[in-house]
């Protein structure tokens, strides 16, 4: 059996790709909830997930670090965010300015890695032709 390497950056861009749309997903709850007593905002971070896996291979090059991160360990946890602090009566810490912000940005950043996908995709076309 051979064994390839090939798809270890489109892998970790998917993986990066699915954590971006379900923390648009999250944001946008945010700003649905904008006005719910007590709500505390959701969120997660994969890009520190990805610094962590990252890390444990701290002296090698970057392509030997894809091909050595384990997959299974890329799926960021969500959590509920107690320390932003909330200045409202009612308890609730969603501020819609910076939700709003922040889900433009990642929907910018879903924009680009959809983007990197593709072109990982195009580059193995060309040198399949």
């Amino acid at each position: 059996m051979i064994q390839s390497t090939a798809f270890n950056y489109i892998d970790v861009l998917d993986k990066a790709a699915d954590a971006s749309w379900r923390r648009e997903d999250l944001l946008s709850n945010n700003i649905a909830n904008v006005d719910t007593p007590g709500y505390k905002r959701k969120d997660l971070d994969f890009e520190g997930t990805l610094r962590e896996e990252l890390k444990n291979y701290q002296y090698r090059s970057l392509d030997s670090k894809v091909n050595s991160a384990d997959l299974n360990r890329l799926n960021p946890n969500v959590y509920r965010d107690y320390a932003n602090l909330s200045y409202r009566l009612d308890g609730n810490n969603v501020d819609i300015d910076t939700e709003s912000v922040e889900l433009a940005s990642e929907q910018l950043k879903y924009m680009g890695l959809t983007t990197s996908i593709s072109s990982e995709f195009s580059r193995m076309r060309d040198v399949i032709k």
